[in-house]
């Protein structure tokens, strides 16, 4: 992949604009209080797939990270997670019979930091699940580690629970900007951690990776880069450090001046994307790379790759179940969320028998446009014919008032659109959000609010 066709500065700098990342549609600033857990059974109900994707939030960290706009609780007691654990189990227990037609395909533990669980806390939840749920044969277990407060054999306990893939939380390796964002983490036991459970068995190790950090530059951030060669991992998350100290108090200990320039934030990100398609990465999209082999490229390469809340999957056909405090369920024709606030969830539980706080229904046009935005994030191409025969519309006809807004992209040579199919140019990859939003019912009410991340 020749990563030199991503990066036309002129154009990049004409559409930096701010935008979802559309890991939903409708993005969940949609979602309301109207939508009841009475809305959530009937969704459940009503849903024509009988395939499951299970989420866990484990809350938990044992220290603050400065950049972190996550849904955390920072703690060094474990008996906080002995509380939350035991609400966790009665939620699985209200919400388990609900799905007994349900085959769980994935299950992913993220936070928050799951490794913040103890090995018999991870084997009571593990045990748990298998217990409520029907598991598939062919199950995909993943779990979020912080590296930097575990030991070797958690990956052997890991695994011997059924765990086959891992994420790590590395952000940068650089001294200096460890300890800026408070995050220092031995390089060597990273290395020797995702040595050995490779050694042992697991199929898959993401490492997550942040540009735009203080302190960072080309150099030392290279350095970063040329280690996650080394140690050959499978995907890696690269994102952008978004700095909204007026959101996240954690952030006002980072000096304006301690970060890169959006001069040098922009070359981090070009250095990024054409080291690791130099290494023999494929750019997934915005945010993703994965090797040639790996099931994300695959499935990109066959136009399967679907995309959801954890980024991006092969598991497009399951509903997707949210567990805990935060997380977010999308379940046919519908996305619902519970209390993000850990009081609250335990009260929830406790005075409601669920945790639900908002969602929203789908109507016929977000389900449509869902798909639409969905296979451009994904695939940069959308099939107009299919659509027209899955929807019975004329594709045109029904998006003639969004149409037009493809217009800049076709004039810069990033979109073609004909009466077959819509077809994104590689060049315009980092712009893919932009194009999206031209689909996006929503998009008009949230212009010139900061309400989203910059896309560059």
């Amino acid at each position: 992949m020749q990563a030199s066709q991503f990066f036309d500065s002129q154009l990049l700098s004409k559409y930096n604009t701010s935008g979802p990342r559309y890991t939903s549609y409708p993005t969940a600033l949609e979602f309301n209080d109207e939508f009841k857990h009475d809305d959530f059974i009937k969704a459940v109900k009503d849903s024509p797939n009988r395939e499951l994707s299970l989420y866990v939030h484990i809350p938990f960290c044992h220290t603050l990270c400065y950049y972190c706009g996550c849904n955390k609780v920072i703690t060094r007691h474990r008996d906080k997670a002995d509380i939350y654990l035991d609400y966790l189990a009665q939620e699985i227990a209200l919400q388990a019979p609900l799905f007994t037609e349900y085959k769980v395909k994935q299950l992913h533990w993220g936070g928050g930091t799951p490794s913040f669980l103890t090995h018999k806390q991870i084997t009571t939840l593990v045990a748990l699940l298998k217990e409520k749920f029907e598991f598939s044969d062919e199950l995909e277990m993943s779990i979020e580690i912080d590296p930097r407060e575990i030991e070797m054999d958690l990956a052997d306990h890991l695994f011997s629970l059924g765990f086959n893939r891992l994420s790590l939380g590395v952000q940068d390796l650089d001294l200096k900007v460890q300890k800026a964002i408070n995050r220092v983490q031995s390089t060597e036991f990273i290395g020797e951690f995702i040595g050995h459970a490779k050694a042992i068995g697991f199929q898959s190790i993401n490492i997550d990776l942040i540009y735009g950090l203080p302190h960072q530059t080309l150099e030392n951030f290279k350095n970063t880069l040329d280690k996650a060669h080394e140690w050959n991992v499978d995907r890696i998350s690269l994102f952008s450090y978004a700095h909204l100290p007026s959101r996240f108090a954690a952030q006002r200990k980072l000096r304006d001046e301690w970060l890169p320039d959006v001069k040098l934030k922009f070359a981090l990100m070009k250095l990024s994307i054409e080291t690791l398609c130099g290494y023999g990465y494929d750019f997934i999209g915005m945010d993703h790379f994965a090797k040639s082999n790996d099931e994300l490229s695959v499935a990109q390469r066959d136009g399967t790759l679907h995309r959801n809340f954890q980024g991006y999957t092969t598991k497009g056909g399951c509903d997707l179940l949210g567990l805990g405090v935060s997380s977010i369920s999308n379940i046919g024709r519908s996305f619902g969320q519970n209390t993000k606030d850990l009081k609250s969830y335990y009260k929830s539980i406790e005075n409601q028998q669920h945790a639900l706080e908002r969602g929203v229904s789908l109507t016929d046009d977000d389900i449509l446009r869902g798909e639409v935005i969905r296979e451009l994030m994904c695939n940069l191409y959308v099939n107009k014919v299919m659509i027209n025969e899955r929807y019975n519309i004329n594709f045109d006809d029904y998006f003639a008032e969004d149409l037009p807004l493809l217009t800049s992209f076709i004039t810069d040579g990033l979109v073609e659109n004909n009466a077959k199919e819509i077809k994104v140019d590689q060049k315009a990859r980092l712009l893919i959000r932009n194009i999206c939003m031209s689909f996006d019912a929503y998009m008009k009410k949230h212009v010139n609010q900061q309400r989203f991340s910059r896309v560059i």
